[in-house]
């Protein structure tokens, strides 16, 4: 009977332990301003997915964000596609001029 009740114990204890990992793992935000038709939409939305409002946000916002990193490119590739149709410019660079001296601190 004492091991019985022993095991539940450990195993709520566990359970409310992950429950708060994963409640300080987790980000919120908060989204204001909302016009009530875009609210409407998503409830809507929401309610033909058989989400909550929130997890058809979520959804949304994970499939909006995973596209917009084409190949896990980096920013400086990113930036090179984005330009490279416009073409280069080249400048001409200025000879370089001899170094002065550098200071005595005698």
């Amino acid at each position: 009977m004492i091991e019985a009740w022993l095991l539940r114990s450990e195993s709520m204890i566990a359970s409310q332990s992950l429950t708060h990992y994963i409640r300080l793992t987790m980000s919120s935000i908060t989204i204001r301003n909302l016009s009530p038709d875009l609210k409407e939409r998503l409830r809507i939305r929401a309610a033909e997915h058989g989400h909550s409002m929130e997890a058809e946000a979520r959804q949304i916002l994970q499939k909006a964000l995973a596209s917009a990193r084409p190949g896990g490119a980096n920013l400086y590739e990113r930036v090179r596609a984005r330009f490279a149709p416009l073409g280069g410019v080249e400048f001409d660079l200025p000879p370089r001029e001899p170094a002065r001296e550098p200071p005595s601190f005698d």
